[in-house]
């Protein structure tokens, strides 16, 4: 007891001493001159953005008061046609019917205007926003609202369903707060972080917990590597900052776990800062390519052909013309690293290559017949697929309707989560001048037109053949899962 007395005694005459010392340097701040107080508070805000330094034992409100202010809300609504009900709301039929009621037998039908929430952060200060594909799909009019209260109208630059990321601008928007995105790859499992964002409509939440995995597959799109964390994260967080404890952006939370509590998943910032790059430079994505046909390497497919632990992505077929062909890869080769990283699976090397600039040359290590060999390859540019997104930039459509349609096929009823049996043709181009670009979105599944069944390119063909200038086309939709109506007159 006289020990701790004593030590209590020594830390409370060094605090006094601090406090004096502390007093001292305010008097001495208070008589400095008021141009001196306004040069350093314009070289502060002037200063380039930089990783905090406090210690978060203590207290995460520094991390919070230094980028909470940039991160925002976003409202969104959009028009959807919906069964009418004489008592308000859904029809009653809908719910166990679907939206065209009992025996399909069409009802009576209004225009309702869907709202939606979701979260943001601002990466330049003229107003550029990332946040989620999911957030601002389909519509109409987004709203982004700042911690101050301050309100823009949202305009997309672009969109990537893929990896379910978007990039908006604010309108008139200058000098805005900004947050920085930090390297993901740096990230431990049990790293602590921080989640802010806009659950329910309870805006600016701050909830904190430790990276719980990374590289996390959860079948949201071909580029899954998510990072797990129990941050607490809900509906209304999607496209919000994860944050590391510099206060660095590492992350864009996405999804949830319905099933669990505390395991949510975010897109991690290397990812997200190559796509909202090429967005925001060429209002689409530009993927690195190399034209191989990959499937899983297993622990004994892996030893019977020369590698130890089932590591590296096995090439099933190789893409007649393509870059890896003329590289000189063969069906057989095991991909073990390119570009100095190492493959641990077909994913990873997925991952790797989309990420690589088309025409850099790199270096591809691969086992073949148990040696390795070095390849010399210069990546390609991914071609575009029915249904990518590419927000400003004219897409090749048909100049009568004002969009184009391709068939759906396998590999994209499976990419979209649709049953093989689904029918339809899917929207791949929209002339952002034509009436429809206010209705339709590239990746939106048409099976209906004017209330006929549409299967196929000639269903839709037939069907809006006899259309012209003026007449009203009604379609149904089927928009990432959802379905609804819409009309567009030519």
């Amino acid at each position: 007891m006289r020990m701790l007395r004593t030590k209590n005694t020594t830390l409370m005459s060094l605090l006094a001493m601090a406090g004096l010392a502390a007093a001292m340097a305010v008097a001495c701040g208070a008589a400095s001159s008021k141009d001196a107080g306004a040069d350093a508070k314009a070289k502060k805000d002037d200063a380039p953005l930089a990783p905090i330094s406090y210690d978060p034992r203590i207290s995460l409100s520094p991390l919070v008061e230094k980028v909470g202010p940039a991160v925002v809300n976003i409202s969104t609504s959009q028009v959807v046609r919906r069964p009418m009900s004489p008592f308000g709301g859904m029809d009653p039929f809908e719910f166990f019917f679907g939206p065209r009621g009992p025996q399909g037998m069409p009802g009576p039908e209004m225009d309702r205007k869907a709202r939606s929430l979701g979260s943001g952060f601002i990466i330049d200060k003229s107003g550029v926003v990332v946040t989620n594909n999911h957030v601002v799909a389909g519509a109409d009019e987004i709203e982004v609202q700042l911690s101050d209260k301050r309100k823009f109208k949202g305009k997309v630059i672009g969109t990537d369903p893929r990896t379910d990321v978007a990039v908006l601008r604010l309108e008139g928007a200058k000098n805005l707060p900004t947050v920085m995105l930090g390297d993901s790859d740096a990230l431990k499992v049990g790293d602590q972080v921080v989640a802010i964002g806009n659950p329910f409509g309870l805006d600016h939440t701050v909830t904190a917990g430790i990276v719980s995995a990374k590289e996390r597959v959860i079948g949201a799109g071909p580029y899954d590597q998510f990072i797990q964390t129990d941050a607490s994260i809900n509906p209304g967080n999607s496209g919000g900052p994860l944050f590391n404890l510099r206060g660095e952006v590492v992350g864009i939370n996405t999804a949830i776990a319905p099933q669990g509590q505390g395991i949510g998943f975010a897109i991690p910032s290397n990812q997200a800062r190559h796509v909202s790059d090429s967005l925001s430079r060429d209002g689409k994505v530009v993927r690195g390519y190399l034209g191989l046909l990959l499937q899983p390497l297993d622990e004994q497919l892996g030893s019977a052909m020369g590698v130890k632990n089932g590591q590296g992505a096995l090439v099933a077929e190789v893409t007649s013309g393509s870059p890896a062909e003329a590289a000189g890869v063969q069906a057989g080769d095991i991909v073990v690293e390119v570009a100095g990283k190492a493959v641990k699976d077909s994913r990873s090397l997925q991952n790797a290559v989309a990420g690589l600039k088309p025409g850099s040359k790199v270096k591809l290590k691969v086992i073949r017949n148990k040696d390795a060999k070095n390849l010399d390859v210069t990546i390609g540019e991914m071609p575009s697929e029915p249904g990518e997104a590419t927000s400003g930039k004219k897409a090749k459509a048909d100049a009568r309707l004002g969009f184009g349609v391709s068939a759906l096929s396998g590999e994209l009823r499976q990419r979209l989560g649709l049953p093989p049996s689904a029918q339809g043709v899917v929207v791949d181009g929209v002339d952002e001048s034509a009436p429809a670009s206010e209705v339709l979105r590239p990746g939106d599944i048409i099976t209906e037109v004017n209330r006929k069944s549409v299967r196929s390119v000639e269903d839709f063909k037939a069907a809006t053949t006899s259309l012209k200038k003026g007449d009203d086309m009604l379609l149904r939709l089927n928009r990432q899962g959802q379905w609804l109506y819409a009309v567009i007159r030519l």
